[in-house]
């Protein structure tokens, strides 16, 4: 827990106060939380790294909600530690919402109530626009699924569209750009490799 020291008092940051305080684990929203993590750990390892991101989300949203219940919790939030909060609380909206072709700038920035100037702000820090990112992670996750032997039949342009490309001219193109090689070539050098692993570019000599 961080404390500034401010005229001789320690002045607890009121987002750690919050968090400090237990969550009852045995009932309401709290059992809920509990229950879901549980069922996580024991069930997680056999989830994609996709399905993981996506029950990351719905985790945050449950320890949000277990929060935002705590009594004092709306005074203890101040806007600045709202604002801590945002890019986390945006990048898990936009990676739970990858797939969704309506996907864009401005209906992130609706989502969480700021303005697109505010949103392209706070990724103008990280040096990546908004458009940027979404279509990134994107294709990280078009990458990660055409070096999936277990999805061969799967055509090119279905995994496309999983992750919200809705032109398979633009995703190839895209593709090739970011990887050096359109998906099928992509996806022929993944699956021929004998030993598998996601890390290293399969097109890497």
């Amino acid at each position: 827990m961080r404390s500034d020291p401010v005229d001789g008092v320690d002045r607890v940051d009121p987002v750690d106060r919050v968090l400090a305080e237990g969550i009852p684990a045995d009932r309401g929203m709290g059992a809920i939380l509990a229950q879901y993590m549980r069922s996580l750990a024991a069930h997680g390892e056999e989830c994609t790294p996709a399905e993981l991101e996506q029950l990351g989300v719905i985790a945050l949203d449950l320890a949000g909600a277990c929060l935002a219940g705590r009594p004092g919790a709306g005074d203890e939030l101040s806007d600045e530690g709202l604002t801590r909060a945002l890019p986390a609380r945006i990048d898990a909206f936009i990676g739970h919402n990858l797939g969704d072709p309506e996907l864009s700038p401005s209906a992130v920035a609706a989502r969480h109530g700021i303005s697109l100037r505010r949103l392209q702000l706070l990724f103008r820090e990280r040096g990546e626009s908004v458009a940027a990112a979404i279509r990134r992670r994107r294709l990280e996750r078009c990458r990660e699924d055409l070096s999936d032997p277990g999805q061969l039949t799967v055509p090119v342009h279905t995994v496309a569209l999983r992750w919200g490309f809705t032109n398979a001219s633009v995703f190839s193109r895209l593709f090739r750009e970011t990887y050096g090689a359109s998906p099928s070539e992509f996806r022929r050098a993944a699956v021929a490799r004998p030993d598998r692993d996601d890390t290293p570019d399969p097109l890497t000599p």
